[in-house]
């Protein structure tokens, strides 16, 4: 058979288009695609078979099979050559389909009688449709062209669907992104939300995809590369960074977008009838298709960045940018594939919570959610492609679960929880001016944590004692260039203006590891967590170390000051830090400033090593911190940033607790307070266990205070600290269910 021509290629299209224009139902539109393609394309069978669940096939149409088949005829995903093609993504194309691996015969379908088989994948940007089908009598295979024709119809369905153009509910189908999908992620901020899908960069739909005139597509899209290619260079010559990492991202966006091959591809597209947007996203699905089958990390980020690439230009085609005229909805939920601290902030508290398809616990996304106090799922895997603007949502940081146009009885049953959660606040209420004290008389000093101005109302609705931890690094975080000393003076004056007298503890710069400041080059490092951050940053920066110092001492106006400093691995670094306080304090004094009336200096024990240190650290401490996150990420050798092993040690292991009870023997002996600030200090049952072996000050999110003052009020400590002795001794590894089981006697 002659290969098919251009012109032939594109009067197919067109077609197409106009029997998809016309007003029918799902199903004889369906029946006229296939007849329409079988016609053209010169064979006796044409079928199209899409997915009915993400892991379930079925014949929807087809031109030549028998016709009792439609919607009997049903395949799970990789099953037959049709479900082969599903699973990969990829064409096969053979003149002996019997004889092809996997091959499965329909009998109700009467297929016995074709040889020749050239199935290709229905998608889009990744989503996965269906599968398009050509078959013939002749044992022979299909050509490179009909292949490539074959999938650019293909191309042009996927879109017809994704606008709901062929799929109706009456054929016993849901239009394309109709159906509750739920996506298992992982926790980035305990909490719960239920709202309405807020897109941040909202879809491109392409709503031209066949093009009547290749020369005036091409020529579209040569002026939108030059745009693209334009846009590429200004961001190299503007970028102020030395970070490698983001050199090499924009590195690799100027190579795909000075690419002849993906020039090509596209201009080969647009020749067989496709617009320029379709060619466009022609080359991005397949790109995307590849994506999931790459196990190479390095490969699948630069076929990530030819996937934002293709974003770019799809927005310069259609102009579809960010602003689409679109109104944000009541509870906005914000969902994205990743977001910067800067960005996120600009929404502000008007989010309920946060989806990202990336994203990390640490990431600067992760602390700006923790500072707003809204819940975030990260790893919700291709949640952008399945989520339209408006679609209600049900956002489970809890368990990291996110519910997407969720079935009534699972919003009811959502909406349950957060009834409950809402009704034990209320109760918890009734407890914010009485004091953390047990049944055996122990006071527990609970302190919450902060990281914005915002967070500071919530130090009088939570009950808390004061600031036990304010992250300083988010006001570095969301700017630029480095924030100037009396810009931070402010900043600092209005918190502890805000907190009306309470003890508010400032944790000066913690950055580096997953925090990466966008002015000050990070260093490529294998480990970044146990690598140049935090306080090791601060006394090789001594400049920024200073200003901050600066910056806080100004900000006490003579009242109390409390500085902390993180990520104390050895004693000489606490003391080189503590003398740069001190070195302060007499140059502010020698200026004739106002100093603190009393300076307070403090270290976070962070790192094992701490908990051997010379005694002569602990005396010299005015108080310490155990920053609980990173103490058991090394204790355990657990990253916290691997899914796959962080939750796999248990806080109240009881060699975990040895060690805590040892730094607390050992500040005991030297008079020094110590808390513990960290995720576990707001669990209730780790908060309990804390302050039965002895630790009398936690800070935790201020949502945590009440849950936490609850228990603790209705709990005898010292009878709590022999059940959890008892248990010890008689070989328990973890407390977990004795203290669970002890509360339950209660």
């Amino acid at each position: 058979m002659p290969e098919r021509s251009e012109t032939d290629s594109r009067k197919l299209l067109r077609r197409l288009r106009d029997t998809l224009a016309t007003p029918a139902k799902g199903q004889e539109r369906l029946d006229r695609i296939t007849h329409l393609i079988a016609d053209s394309m010169g064979t006796e069978v044409c079928s199209i078979y899409l997915f009915r669940d993400p892991e379930t096939l079925e014949l929807c149409a087809t031109e030549g099979l028998k016709p009792e088949s439609v919607h009997q005829t049903r395949m799970r995903l990789g099953e037959g050559l049709v479900g082969r093609v599903a699973r990969s993504a990829t064409p096969i194309n053979t003149g002996d389909a019997p004889a092809e691996k996997g091959f499965r015969y329909m009998p109700e379908t009467g297929e016995e009688i074709f040889s020749s088989f050239l199935g290709v994948p229905i998608q889009r940007l990744g989503e996965r449709l269906g599968v398009l089908v050509v078959q013939s009598k002749a044992a022979r295979q299909f050509s490179e062209d009909e292949v490539y024709g074959l999938e650019v119809v293909a191309m042009v369905l996927a879109e017809m669907a994704e606008l709901g153009a062929f799929i109706s509910e009456a054929d016993g189908f849901s239009a394309a992104h109709q159906n509750p999908v739920m996506f298992r992620g992982a926790t980035g901020q305990e909490g719960a939300a239920e709202g309405r899908v807020w897109l941040h960069e909202p879809r491109v739909v392409v709503t031209n995809p066949v093009g009547d005139d290749p020369e005036a597509e091409s020529a579209r899209l040569h002026v939108a590369v030059d745009e693209l290619r334009q846009s590429v260079d200004r961001m190299l010559s503007d970028s102020i960074t030395s970070d490698k990492d983001q050199l090499d991202v924009l590195e690799a966006y100027k190579m795909f977008a000075n690419s002849r091959g993906w020039l090509k591809r596209m201009e080969e597209d647009i020749a067989r009838g496709l617009s320029a947007e379709a060619a466009v996203e022609k080359e991005q699905s397949i790109a995307r298709a590849r994506l999931e089958q790459v196990p190479d990390p390095y490969l699948r980020e630069r076929l990530h960045d030819l996937d934002d690439l293709s974003n770019r230009l799809l927005r310069i085609l259609t102009g579809q940018g960010k602003d689409t005229g679109a109104e944000m909805p009541e509870n906005p939920v914000l969902v994205a594939r990743n977001i910067g601290p800067a960005e996120l902030l600009e929404y502000g508290r008007k989010l309920k919570g946060v989806v990202m398809e990336e994203g990390s616990v640490g990431s600067h996304a992760a602390v700006v959610a923790r500072a707003l106090a809204i819940p975030l799922v990260i790893h919700a895997a291709r949640i952008t492609s399945e989520a339209l603007n408006g679609n209600a949502i049900l956002v489970d940081g809890d368990q990291g679960v996110v519910h997407l146009r969720p079935e009534e009885t699972v919003a009811k049953a959502f909406r349950d929880k957060i009834a409950m959660q809402a009704e034990a606040q209320s109760r918890y209420a009734s407890l914010r001016e009485l004091p953390a004290t047990g049944q055996c008389g122990t006071t527990i000093t609970l302190m919450m944590n902060a990281g914005l101005m915002a967070d500071l109302p919530s130090l009088a609705g939570s009950g808390a004692d004061g600031v036990g931890l304010f992250r300083t690094e988010l006001q570095f975080l969301v700017r630029s260039r480095v924030p100037r000393r009396a810009e931070l003076a402010s900043i600092y004056a209005q918190v502890l203006n805000a907190a009306q007298g309470k003890k508010v503890i400032f944790r000066t710069l913690d950055i580096g590891s997953d925090k990466v400041l966008p002015y000050m080059k990070p260093q490529d490092e294998p480990n970044p967590a146990m690598g140049w951050r935090a306080i090791r940053v601060g006394l090789d920066k001594r400049g920024v170390l200073r200003m901050q110092l600066q910056a806080l001492i100004r900000a006490a106006e003579g009242r109390p000051l409390s500085v902390m400093f993180p990520f104390i691995a050895a004693q000489d670094e606490f003391t080189a830090a503590r003398q740069a306080a001190l070195d302060e304090m007499d140059r502010e004094r020698a200026l004739g400033h106002v100093v603190p009336e009393k300076l307070e200096i403090g270290a976070m024990l962070e790192t094992p090593s701490m908990a051997f240190a010379p005694r002569a650290f602990f005396e010299q401490a005015d108080f310490i911190s155990i920053g609980g996150n990173d103490l058991k990420q090394f204790f355990f050798a657990a990253d916290r940033e691997n899914e796959r092993v962080r939750r796999r040690y248990d806080t109240l292991d009881v060699s975990f607790l040895g060690l805590l009870e040892q730094i607390i023997a050992r500040c005991r002996e030297a008079n020094t307070p110590l808390s513990f600030c960290g995720e576990d200090a707001g669990r209730p049952i780790e908060a309990l266990t804390f302050a039965a072996l002895g630790l009398r000050t936690l800070s935790m999110r201020p949502a945590s205070v009440g849950p936490v003052k609850h228990l603790i009020r209705r709990t005898n400590l010292a009878n709590l600290k022999a059940v959890i002795d008892e248990a010890r001794d008689s070989g328990a590894q973890s407390v977990r269910s004795v203290v669970t089981h002890f509360l339950a006697r209660q």
